[in-house]
């Protein structure tokens, strides 16, 4: 890997741990109308906008529950989260520091690319002290489609000023991976909350256990 290279981020679940934060904060709200079962939902919806979050929910829980039940549910769930996690207090991925200062340390640059709205990943990484690693922020409000479309990557890779080939990709999630592969960039897959499977192996360059791991790959990468 040369100083040619860059490294792009998925945010939520590879550089925050919060997919766990945020499944906790949909349970609670979804306690209060009897939901016990929230987490298959919830899974279904890891990777993707807030729209196509919104969808699925309201598919799920509205001929229990009614039409515009997914936007209370999700009104509630998020004000908890954002209650719990504000400020700085959203819990980093072990490895993040590591690899930021080592890729710095390279002189690789760094974005990210995330299906959440870029206000709120600048907040949440000004937050948490690591916006300054990265040369540039691409949220999911600057694309028509969303992951597993490659558009937010291919946006990415031409702000970095870096041909996709020559761009690894850290992603979470079966669409984040998916996008990824589509913009013919080299996904690095390090699973969350849900393994990698044939497929995610198939479209991944590498997976690794953590960003730790990341780092060693990251060592002898052409």
């Amino acid at each position: 890997m040369t100083k040619d290279h860059c490294i792009i981020f998925d945010m939520d679940g590879v550089i925050f741990d919060s997919e766990r934060a945020c499944l906790e904060s949909w349970a609670e709200a979804a306690s209060g109308y009897g939901i016990t079962d929230i987490r298959e939902v919830f899974d279904k919806c890891i990777g993707t906008n807030n729209n196509q979050t919104r969808q699925i929910v309201e598919d799920a829980y509205a001929p229990d529950f009614g039409k515009g039940f997914a936007d209370k549910l999700l009104s509630e769930s998020s004000r908890i989260f954002h209650a719990r996690y504000d400020g700085g207090r959203l819990p980093v991925k072990k490895g993040v520091k590591e690899l930021l200062e080592y890729l710095k340390a390279e002189n690789i640059g760094c974005a990210v690319a995330s299906s959440t709205r870029k206000a709120v990943v600048e907040a949440e990484l000004r937050d948490a002290g690591l916006i300054g690693f990265f040369k540039q922020i691409v949220g999911g409000d600057a694309v028509k489609i969303s992951k597993p479309d490659p558009e937010i990557y291919l946006i990415a890779c031409r702000a970095m000023e870096v041909k996709p080939e020559y761009a690894f990709a850290i992603e979470d999630s079966y669409n984040g991976i998916r996008s990824a592969h589509a913009a013919g960039m080299r996904p690095i897959m390090v699973p969350d909350m849900i393994p990698a499977d044939d497929e995610m192996r198939m479209l991944s360059e590498t997976v690794c256990d953590d960003l730790l791991k990341v780092i060693e790959y990251l060592k002898t990468a052409d």
